[in-house]
């Protein structure tokens, strides 16, 4: 079995906030984009794009979340509201997979949006690959537009995943996974 077989059967994604520094060096993190992009993308249409938070920017990131937050939220108490400023310092490195999907004469854009999931999916891959833990999650800020429009997204624009990267606190424990005879069938024709 080749150790990429292997890779892929153990794979399992860490919380955020287990994942601790140092975070990938910029070489790591071109090799990062570099795979992410490495995926299906029918048509040459390129329909996601990735976003970098390292070091201070994190904050500047955390401080466009507390703000839709505290907007929807107003009588939040501080603690909250801190918890909400943090999200993206709770792991050294946070790439974001934007999904750039839009009607094209050609290319459906569920296509374009599987292309952006399978971005995010070889980024968490090359992350393991090097060593390091990943998380690709999305929680609330991933779909309020006051976040999205403080990060410089488009209006037609979508995160597919905040992809969180750290050194893992160890050997991730498996969880139970799907038989095989309750997920895939066999077309015989009939």
């Amino acid at each position: 079995m080749t150790d990429t077989i292997e890779l892929l059967k153990t794979r399992r994604s860490f919380k955020a906030v287990e994942l601790s520094g140092p975070g990938p060096s910029a070489a790591e993190i071109d090799t990062l984009l570099t795979v992410a992009s490495r995926v299906p993308d029918h048509g040459k249409l390129v329909p996601w794009r990735f976003i970098v938070f390292e070091g201070d920017a994190r904050g500047a990131a955390g401080a466009a979340i507390v703000a839709a937050y505290r907007s929807k939220y107003p009588d939040a108490k501080p603690e909250q509201a801190e918890a909400e400023r943090t999200r993206l310092t709770r792991s050294p490195l946070v790439i974001a997979v934007v999904s750039r999907a839009a009607p094209h004469v050609k290319i459906p854009e569920w296509e374009q949006v599987l292309s952006a999931g399978a971005a995010a999916m070889n980024l968490v891959l090359a992350a393991n690959a090097l060593g390091y833990g990943a998380s690709w999650i999305t929680e609330w800020y991933a779909y309020d537009r006051a976040v999205l429009d403080a990060l410089g997204l488009a209006p037609y624009e979508k995160i597919a995943g905040f992809v969180h990267i750290g050194r893992p606190p160890g050997v991730p424990e498996d969880r139970a996974r799907p038989p095989l005879d309750e997920i895939a069938t066999r077309f015989d024709g009939r």
